[in-house]
């Protein structure tokens, strides 16, 4: 019975820590390339690693993406 409360204990713990540093950003601009450095910008600002998640372009082009520390 321990064993499970230890074994619950930890994963919630670590599920805690990986939300704790994972951070959704969104920007817009005119072009790919511009709207990626604003994200990268944003990213150096935290410290963080960034990683694209999505990208739409229509008139504008409007990328969100997953930083990590």
């Amino acid at each position: 019975m321990n064993t499970i409360k230890t074994f619950v204990a930890v994963t919630a713990l670590s599920l805690m820590s990986v939300g704790a540093f994972a951070q959704s950003i969104s920007t817009t601009a005119s072009t790919l390339d511009a709207a990626e450095a604003k994200i990268a910008a944003k990213a150096a600002e935290q410290g963080a690693n960034y990683s694209i998640t999505s990208a739409i372009v229509n008139n504008r082009v409007h990328m969100t993406a997953q930083l990590d520390k």
